[in-house]
């Protein structure tokens, strides 16, 4: 049997009910969300399940949605079953002011340095991680850099001639 789409919305269904939500498929990848704490019973449900076959973490990392209050920062998962060459996305998303989040590192190697970065850039505390550290950025760094908490540019230069780069004047 082909491994659908559907089915695998089904299947989700069937086991966790009206715990997950958003099931869209843009471009044709199945996306959908759970709660912050399902994170591993659904990682683990989609890697054990005989039908479903997700054994492959091909990424993981985080979005900043500064304006959703409650709902600031999205743990992205995409997920590969390589035996039957699908791929899906699994979203949770948590508070900013608590951005905690349980490891998937038990269940997937890849997840280690994955988890790191996302904390490094991010903020996001994956609870359980064995060495949840900064991986690129120095140590005492105290923001992460990839929030849009902050500006992408100085915007008191004066060096810079903004019809250069395409803003403002006539093009």
């Amino acid at each position: 049997m082909e491994l659908t789409n559907d089915h695998i919305k089904q299947r989700l269904t069937e086991k966790f009910g009206e715990q997950v939500t958003h099931f869209t498929e843009p471009y044709g990848l199945l996306t959908f969300e759970a709660p912050k704490e399902m994170n591993l019973k659904v990682l683990q449900f989609l890697y054990d399940d005989p039908e479903l076959k997700f054994k492959f973490l091909t990424d993981l990392q985080a979005v900043h949605y500064p304006n959703d209050a409650g709902r600031e920062l999205a743990v992205v998962y995409h997920l590969h079953n390589m035996t039957d060459n699908v791929r899906l996305r699994f979203k949770i998303f948590t508070d900013i002011a608590v951005p905690d989040v349980f490891t998937a590192t038990q269940l997937f190697a890849s997840a280690n340095w994955m988890e790191r970065e996302t904390y490094d850039f991010f903020g996001v505390n994956f609870v359980g991680h064995p060495n949840l550290k900064r991986i690129l950025n120095v140590d005492e760094m105290d923001y992460f850099p990839m929030r849009k908490e902050y500006p992408l540019e100085d915007q008191t230069r004066s060096d810079k001639d903004d019809e250069m780069f395409g803003r403002g004047g006539t093009i």
